[in-house]
């Protein structure tokens, strides 16, 4: 599958984003590896800063030898609380390291999918909804036009260097970014290299 460039000619097209580049530089590309431990670390990242999950992610890290589906699930809900996770993340968590022994799911798979492909397979997991899938999609998978409207950073940082009245929802959004096309994930480093920056 292709993966997104490092440059693309999304933002010559585009004077506000040229201007994040100007001022601030390229933006990282924030990769992630694929598999169990980055879906875990996604689903912690759910609702809560992105410090905080990492601290409970890190303290799942040390309470395991190895961070896999079957080590998840031999640990006790009173072990997991205490790590940071909430009685629905666990279910979550749960679910999706049952999903992988069962054979029922296999996130090395992911790959190979069409980006659609690779959505519905996602969100088809308990706890795994549209900005995970599309944060998967991006970060993981580094495919060129994810574009993860659901994300309030994104969303906040679109507001700000467009100049819009208010926030812009999820339909707002993927309306703003059709001009990006097939380039939005280039878009969306860029905006949250703005919002960062901030």
């Amino acid at each position: 599958m292709p993966r997104s460039p490092r440059r693309c000619r999304c933002w010559p097209r585009d004077a506000d984003l040229a201007g994040i580049v100007a001022r601030i530089g390229n933006p990282p590309l924030w990769p992630r590896e694929p598999g169990f431990p980055t879906l875990i670390l996604m689903i912690l990242e759910q609702q809560v800063s992105l410090a905080s999950a990492r601290a409970a992610f890190n303290r799942l890290e040390a309470a395991v030898p190895a961070l896999t589906p079957t080590t998840f699930l031999e640990l006790d809900d009173a072990t997991l609380r205490g790590v940071g996770f909430s009685r629905q993340k666990t279910g979550y968590g749960r679910h999706l390291a049952q999903a992988i022994v069962d054979g029922r799911f296999d996130p090395e798979q992911l790959g190979e999918l069409e980006d659609d492909e690779v959505r519905r397979t996602l969100v088809q997991l308990k706890g795994i909804g549209p900005w995970t899938a599309e944060v998967y999609l991006l970060m993981v998978l580094r495919r060129p036009d994810a574009w993860p409207v659901h994300d309030i950073a994104l969303a906040t940082a679109a507001r700000q260097v467009k100049g819009l009245a208010a926030r812009p929802g999820p339909e707002e959004l993927e309306a703003l970014a059709e001009p990006w096309r097939p380039w939005r994930a280039v878009a969306a480093r860029l905006l949250w290299h703005h919002y960062l920056s901030k």
